[in-house]
């Protein structure tokens, strides 16, 4: 039954996720608003609620080191796994106002919590934690993110060609709120039998959640980007991964650390943090380098992620 429940999961996240691909670009074209905006938020959002369904029970459970292994992962895995393979299907064409505002906050952002987590490299006799003060920071990184966004979108959006839309406003709204509940329920039917799968062949717990719960609650992101790359979507592929990183970095793991407390950092050091790091920095560099993800870069970003990886499973 494991089995059975694991496929049905995953053919629901994958028909869904094309269903809100067209309601995503119908709402944006409707609303003169970018395709990009629309990825940040409302698809970002709605593919990371799994991510923050898991944070917020793991901390108030007392296994905290789930939501940061949780987040860490997910962010490794939606720039060197996901943007890598959707790359590597087919080239992703970045925008230059990409280039200039969205990326560089995603790497402001990352930046910022590789620091806050790295305590000891600043002070040795510090162990490396995330305070209540330190999620508050998130929170502020995260508002300011809000402030740019209030502000692009205000300002009505002429570089959008005009073109005719699959669904009215109405239904795009409603087929929004239903694919996003399909996605969030689909993907904790994969987790859930998931593990249990897992735990069948008698592998570890560290196993399980850096490879089964993470990859399985990048699922949405991983269904999504490609589907959006594959179908020459390149906003919505490359919003939904930005905007998802920010929203674990800040309220996925920023929120419930405000609300609950501090978070002490076990079972990751300087690697970990740095990875998190480089999959922000590899993005800028290879968007910036030539307006798009290639091929190759593609294929660097897979082996990036194989290498992470391998590192954790052997070490």
């Amino acid at each position: 039954m494991e089995y059975v429940l694991l496929i049905i999961g995953l053919v629901i996240i994958i028909k869904a996720s094309d269903v809100l691909i067209e309601a995503a670009s119908s709402l944006a074209l409707g609303f003169n608003i970018s395709k990009m905006l629309i990825s940040l938020t409302i698809v970002a959002f709605g593919t990371c609620a799994p991510e923050l369904a898991i944070s917020f029970n793991s901390i108030m459970s007392g296994n905290s080191n789930m939501a940061l292994a949780n987040v860490v992962g997910s962010c490794i895995v939606n720039v060197f796994l996901i943007i890598g393979l959707a790359a590597f299907i087919r080239p992703i064409q970045i925008k230059h106002t990409t280039i200039k505002k969205e990326l560089p906050i995603l790497l402001i952002i990352t930046l910022g919590f590789t620091i806050l987590t790295l305590d000891s490299m600043f002070n040795p006799a510090t162990p490396n934690a995330l305070t209540r003060a330190d999620g508050v920071i998130l929170l502020i990184l995260f508002s300011l993110f809000i402030l740019y966004l209030v502000k692009a979108i205000r300002k009505r959006n002429k570089n959008e060609s005009p073109a005719e839309t699959k669904y009215n406003k109405p239904i795009s709204i409603m087929l929004l709120i239903i694919t996003i509940i399909l996605i969030i329920f689909s993907s904790e039917l994969v987790v859930d039998n998931a593990i249990i799968i897992a735990e069948n062949f008698g592998i570890s717990q560290k196993i399980i959640t850096l490879c089964t719960i993470v990859i399985g609650t990048s699922l949405p992101e991983l269904v999504m980007t490609v589907n959006s790359a594959k179908k020459g979507e390149f906003d919505i592929a490359i919003g939904n991964i930005i905007g998802t990183n920010i929203f674990n970095i800040c309220i996925v793991l920023g929120l419930p650390i405000a609300l609950f407390g501090n978070l002490a950092i076990v079972g990751f050091n300087y690697i970990d943090m740095l990875f998190v790091f480089a999959s922000s920095l590899c993005l800028f560099i290879f968007a910036k380098s030539d307006k798009k993800i290639t091929k190759v870069e593609g294929a660097f970003m897979i082996l990036a992620f194989i290498l992470y990886y391998g590192y954790v499973l052997l070490f």
